[in-house]
């Protein structure tokens, strides 16, 4: 499955004020790091992701269209997606990256 080219350029432009992000082609998407850390991406089925962590995952799940993130029927821990409808509203794509922003900057460096 293709990636949604209109929630990739979402994405991108979400991040775009940030330096250092990168993309990488991953779990059948596209995923945007920073500081070498996974910090979002799109999922093949057009859902955004964002790596919040576990301490922030229940603030996440209890915006609108927020879910947690399963591949093969498997929950990764710290992870949310934003499906839908939800996409469109600015604030809470924002508040997710806000979240996963948070989460990255408290990781170890990579070397």
């Amino acid at each position: 499955m293709a990636i949604d080219p209109g929630a990739a350029e979402m994405m991108r432009d979400d991040l775009s004020a940030l330096d250092g992000i990168s993309e990488k082609k991953m779990f059948g998407g596209l995923g945007f790091m920073r500081g070498g850390h996974m910090l979002t991406g799109v999922m093949s089925t057009g859902a955004l992701l964002y790596r919040v962590g576990k301490p922030r995952e229940a603030v996440a799940l209890a915006l609108p269209g927020v879910a947690v993130m399963a591949m093969a029927d498997r929950v990764m821990g710290g992870f949310v997606m934003l499906t839908g409808e939800a996409q469109a509203d600015d604030d809470s794509r924002a508040r997710l990256l806000a979240l996963a922003l948070e989460n990255v900057s408290e990781l170890p460096p990579k070397e």
